[in-house]
């Protein structure tokens, strides 16, 4: 009998064993996706240098892929959206274990949550997380809305374009951090208006970089 709760303790523990490497290596390759705001030129935005570098350095296998499109001043990021979704539908055809990272900056989070109703299926499942930065498209109350602190100073506030857009899907909020600094004129019309000092501050802000470090380590390796 002893010998039969042992060997049935043995068969739990590699079973949990197993479960946990499994989960570490769901995303043995990923690709964060980086829409860059307006007026940055193609190719990384500011605002996630500091953290895709922490992230890459944390775990491995990644890649960063720059969202192709204008990022002009007419703020039409219709574009930025297709590549988005076109990107992801690629790799998965070739890669089918492909994870993803989105992350958007002010223009560029619109172009990202304007995808994420088009992302279904496996391109649903292959997007571990969100991460949006001055998010015009902010809604207000959203579980995913968040200051820099990782506080709810920003949670009850809109963005300029929150009120003719959609905003986050409901199906998108478990895996979306939509940050927004308080007094940030692009996501937080109460405190603030437009392209103020807030909204610049993204990417030489401590908090917002460690806070997107965490966030996308932890989805990478399933623990968030």
């Amino acid at each position: 009998m002893a010998i039969c709760k042992l060997s049935v303790l043995l068969a739990t523990a590699l079973t949990a064993s197993a479960a946990v490497v499994e989960k570490r290596a769901t995303c043995s390759s990923y690709t964060l996706i980086d829409t860059r705001g307006t007026g940055e030129p193609q190719g990384p935005s500011a605002g996630f240098r500091t953290m895709n570098s922490n992230i890459m350095s944390q775990v491995s296998g990644g890649k960063e892929y720059d969202t192709v499109y204008p990022a002009g001043s007419n703020q039409d990021s219709s574009a930025g959206t297709q590549d988005i979704i076109n990107h992801i539908q690629q790799t998965l055809a070739s890669n089918p274990n492909e994870c993803f990272i989105l992350e958007g900056y002010s223009q560029g989070a619109a172009a990202t949550v304007n995808a994420l109703s088009k992302l279904t299926g496996a391109s649903f499942n292959a997007v571990k997380g969100v991460f949006l930065i001055g998010d015009p498209e902010h809604k207000s109350g959203l579980a995913c809305n968040v200051d820099n602190s990782g506080g709810t100073t920003t949670r009850n506030v809109n963005g300029l374009e929150a009120s003719y857009t959609a905003g986050v899907p409901s199906n998108w909020v478990s895996k979306t951090l939509d940050v927004c600094i308080y007094g940030d004129g692009v996501c937080d019309t109460t405190h603030g208006y437009g392209i103020n000092q807030q909204h610049l501050q993204y990417p030489g802000d401590s908090k917002t970089q460690n806070l997107g470090t965490q966030f996308v380590v932890g989805k990478l390796r399933g623990t968030s």
